[in-house]
């Protein structure tokens, strides 16, 4: 079974990225799961109702979760229906709405998708979240990956210890652990000693010439005289598609090969 992770889909022009580019790819790899990182999605911030489902259109079957992830409340509906194939992190406080973790069905039979935050995720770092390591040990209690043909983690965080950690930590308990939130693809995609395919951040889907999607002049003045500013998504210019392939083994549960695949035009 192929899975395609796609990463951080940046607003506006991520989607048309998205649109353009993957169902050619998902032909072309014969993908039969693809799963995105939604939580920039609208406006950069959270997910509005309508964007979803143009990625849906254009091929993505699930979308993990981050630190945006409530921002928009017309997504809650979504985030607490089991249905529907979107989560937030699953370490946010049990009182916050939506659910961490959900299944998807492919003809192979059911994924188990999980998303998880890291403890220091920029001006979120003072928010109340539980420990990642504790959370996934609870959630695999619960959902034994053995009744799953694949189980995927997405570890969305700041630092490349912590991303690292998980992986190794999760090795040969997952099939994957795919670290993103950075928008910048690390060169380090490998299945892991004991099976499990891992990546420190996969990337995003937006513009190239940006700061992360963001214009530079929106971010510049910031930098250079502390003055504050609005972040405006770069429309213009090369635009880029990170993500990564990963095959699984029908048999062991576990990641044959991880491979990424980068477009830019």
């Amino acid at each position: 079974m192929n899975i395609l992770y796609v990463g951080d889909v940046m607003a506006e022009p991520g989607i048309k990225v998205v649109e353009k580019l993957l169902p050619n790819i998902r032909r072309k790899y014969k993908v039969d799961l693809v799963i995105a990182q939604a939580e920039n999605l609208s406006d950069g911030k959270g997910v509005r109702v309508k964007d979803f489902r143009r990625l849906q259109a254009a091929g993505v079957d699930f979308c993990t979760g981050g630190n945006w992830s409530l921002h928009q409340e017309e997504s809650i509906p979504l985030l607490n229906d089991p249905d529907e194939p979107i989560i937030r992190p699953a370490n946010y406080p049990d009182s916050m709405p939506g659910k961490g973790y959900k299944t998807v069905l492919v003809p192979e039979g059911k994924v188990l998708v999980v998303s998880l935050l890291g403890q220091i995720v920029g001006r979120d770092s003072g928010k109340p979240t539980a420990n990642p390591l504790k959370t996934i040990d609870e959630i695999l209690e619960i959902e034994k990956p053995s009744k799953y043909i694949a189980t995927v983690v997405n570890f969305h965080g700041d630092f490349s210890s912590e991303k690292k950690v998980i992986g190794y930590y999760l090795d040969s308990k997952v099939s994957a652990v795919i670290g993103d939130h950075w928008h910048i693809p690390t060169a380090d995609a490998m299945v892991l000693p004991k099976g499990t395919a891992h990546i420190t951040d996969v990337g995003m889907c937006g513009s190239l010439d940006s700061s992360l999607g963001v214009e530079f002049s929106s971010i510049i003045p910031r930098w250079l005289n502390s003055r504050p500013t609005r972040n405006v998504m770069e429309e213009t210019g090369r635009m880029q598609f990170n993500s990564v392939l990963i095959e699984i083994d029908p048999v062991t549960r576990l990641a044959r090969s991880i491979i990424q695949i980068q477009k830019v035009y």
